[in-house]
């Protein structure tokens, strides 16, 4: 945690023409410095530099002042504004699922993963929802096209947590998996609602050119309801279509779906639809819609005809949301181990050759075949932050679902994800609190990278240094915690206040520092006559005992408020210890000797005779083996307290002897 004054070094890229323009870097904690520039003959770190200065202050001519600078930070997200509340209240999550019970197991144990999981996507919604609103608030379009990006990356991002969730953490069998993707469906393929919102709230909806859209979105997403409300409206404005629409509507209304109650067994639910879809291929084949290709083709979906299923891609838009369909009136039991065929031929089916799959889709095509790590591999190369796959990592490791893989230099996946997650926030001013809770829960490594970051802290304020000092003290980060004392005190001595650089040194237990700054106050005390920080040298306690001149220091004001006090017999003692214990400077002899003037001149006789002999041999020592002893008897000021220290010393003698010889003769 060394303070550095300097900039750091440019350093040049090996290899490169010294002729052409050259990239140059310097390394900061979280980010790098990029420079690109021309070298002239001079060539070197040393034209870097400055062409680096140049194109900083926008300033100079030629070649340097063209150069341009960027700086690469290893997680731009962290340093968004918007996506605050993400890191901040998932941070509450994360550490509540860290302290709760391991003991439940089973069903409430899962129901509380499950919960867990249902979180973390509230808060990336909520996130979402406010980006989306700071979109249409801006006028800026840079700014606005940014929002909308981070929009689209949650949306992304909420799309493969809530898959994963489905399928490992609630791990959904046969029949409710199925409600639990039309729900994924419908939450977030949303591109219809407009069209929904705009046939609903016109004046006659079945007369709408997107109504019949409409009902197909609906059938397409299960939302048999809805379809059927719509129905009758078409039924109520065409007459002559009513017994066709009577049919279709019992159609709809009796198609079996699983239930999340358990109400019924798979096979009992096989029978039934079985029954429905034989039903269904009878008024198909009866030509009974024939007259109304609309409700031909919802015939035609119901039965699960993929022909018909993928003439509405339009208003499907994507894959998943074919396969899901396609598995609802096809196979409604299925199972999850046989997600990844259905999940890949409706891909390759709902694609047709025409385009690639993005990675979004190769993301949810790992998760539909179950394939954990794939998933986790892809979101940390398509995502943008660590956030993502740190979390959800972690939560699929409490659900047992990680538990085998290690990383060949022996950290698993989970602490792996964490650390990077949490080294990310250490690179920003205030988020760096939340990566200490995400180091505290690393159990193999946690504990070497808060020390390594939490060097890097630059200790800007005194509150912000306390702050990092309580976390090392927490934690019995020792060295970490006499290197910022050391540093504050420092800091404090340069600006020289001398009270708080001594409050950080005792902290510190730095002995060596601790004296350096008592001799400050002592060299104060005699240009300035007084004390500075009264109250700290008045309460230092057993603190004083770090080093000697401290000690001195605290007893040296202790004789002070003592004569203060008109206490004077323990003044004189105090200031004789002080004398005779040598713990005082040689430099403060003669301050202190000066000192004992008044209390020499005091109508009360206050030093003993041995007393005053001692003062006497103390005076004699200071001026017999001061080194500088001829510029002693120079200096005229000295030369005059000395003579006035014997006067008083021998005055002071003279009235002990008579004082001591009455007593004695009574």
């Amino acid at each position: 945690m060394d303070e550095l004054d300097t900039e750091p070094p440019l350093v040049v890229v090996p290899g490169a023409d010294p002729s052409a323009r050259q990239l140059c870097f310097a390394w900061g904690p979280a980010e790098v410095l990029v420079c690109e520039t021309l070298f002239g003959r001079a060539g070197g770190a040393g034209a870097a530099a400055q062409a680096l200065t140049s194109s900083v202050a926008g300033t100079g001519d030629g070649a340097p002042s063209s150069s341009r600078v960027f700086v690469v930070r290893r997680d731009q997200d962290i340093y968004i504004q918007t996506l605050r509340k993400l890191f901040n209240e998932s941070h509450g999550i994360f550490m509540g699922l860290q302290r709760s019970e391991e003991e439940l197991a089973g069903k409430s144990r899962k129901a509380q993963l499950v919960q867990v999981s249902k979180n973390y996507r509230s808060v990336i919604r909520a996130c979402m929802e406010d980006m989306h609103q700071a979109a249409i608030s801006t006028r800026d379009p840079a700014l606005q096209g940014q929002y909308s990006t981070q929009v689209s990356i949650l949306s992304a991002m909420e799309l493969i947590w809530n898959l994963c969730e489905i399928l490992f953490v609630e791990a959904a069998t046969a029949g409710p998996l199925l409600l639990r993707l039309l729900d994924w469906v419908r939450l977030h393929v949303c591109d219809v609602d407009s069209m929904v919102r705009e046939v609903l709230s016109s004046e006659s909806p079945s007369k709408h050119k997107l109504f019949w859209n409409v009902v197909d979105v609906f059938v397409l997403q299960g939302r048999m309801d809805e379809a059927r409300h719509l129905l009758s409206k078409e039924a109520s404005a065409n007459p002559t279509s009513m017994n066709m629409y009577k049919i279709l509507d019992d159609l709809m209304k009796k198609m079996p779906v699983p239930s999340l109650g358990n109400t019924q067994t798979l096979t009992e639910l096989e029978l039934k639809w079985q029954h429905w879809h034989e039903e269904c291929q009878r008024y198909l084949q009866d030509g009974t819609f024939a007259s109304n290709p609309h409700m031909e083709s919802i015939c035609k979906i119901l039965l699960g005809d993929e022909d018909a299923i993928l003439e509405k891609k339009e208003l499907m838009t994507t894959w998943y949301h074919f396969l899901v369909t396609r598995l609802l009136y096809s196979h409604p039991t299925v199972k999850p181990v046989e997600l990844r065929f259905y999940a890949q031929s409706s891909m390759d089916l709902f694609l047709g050759g025409e385009s690639s799959p993005e990675p979004l889709d190769m993301i949810l095509m790992a998760a539909f075949e179950f394939e954990m790590h794939q998933v986790i591999k892809e979101c940390s190369i398509v995502l943008s932050n660590w956030w993502f796959v740190a979390h959800l990592t972690d939560l699929l490791d409490h659900c047992k679902l990680l538990q085998s893989h290690n990383l060949y230099f022996g950290s698993n996946m989970r602490e792996f994800l964490l650390l990077e997650y949490a080294s990310g926030l250490f690179s920003h001013h205030s988020l760096w609190q939340l990566g200490v809770d995400y180091f505290d829960h690393c159990p193999e490594y946690g504990r070497v990278y808060l020390e390594l970051h939490i060097e890097r802290i630059p200790l800007s304020t005194e509150q912000k240094a306390l702050k990092v000092l309580r976390i090392c003290e927490q934690r019995q980060m020792h060295e970490q915690v006499r290197s910022i004392c050391k540093i504050m005190a420092m800091k404090a001595l340069r600006n020289n206040r001398l009270g708080s650089a001594l409050s950080w040194s005792i902290r510190a237990k730095d002995a060596a520092f601790a004296t350096l700054i008592s001799d400050r106050f002592l060299k104060d005390y005699c240009e300035r006559g007084c004390f500075s920080d009264l109250d700290l040298i008045d309460n230092l306690g057993p603190s004083m005992l770090l080093s000697d001149r401290l000690t001195f220091l605290g007893k040296y004001r202790e004789f002070h408020r003592l004569y203060g006090e008109k206490r004077f017999p323990e003044a004189a003692r105090l200031l004789l210890t002080l004398m005779t214990a040598h713990i005082a400077p040689c430099s403060f002899w003669m301050t202190l000797l000066t000192d004992a003037l008044p209390l020499l001149e005091q109508k009360e006789v206050i030093f003993s005779a041995e007393q005053t002999y001692e003062l006497m041999r103390c005076l004699e020592d200071l001026t017999a083996g001061n080194p500088n002893k001829q510029k002693f008897q120079d200096d005229d000021i000295e030369t005059t307290k000395v003579e006035m220290l014997r006067l008083a010393l021998a005055r002071n003698l003279a009235r002990v002897i008579v004082k001591e010889g009455t007593v004695e003769g009574s």
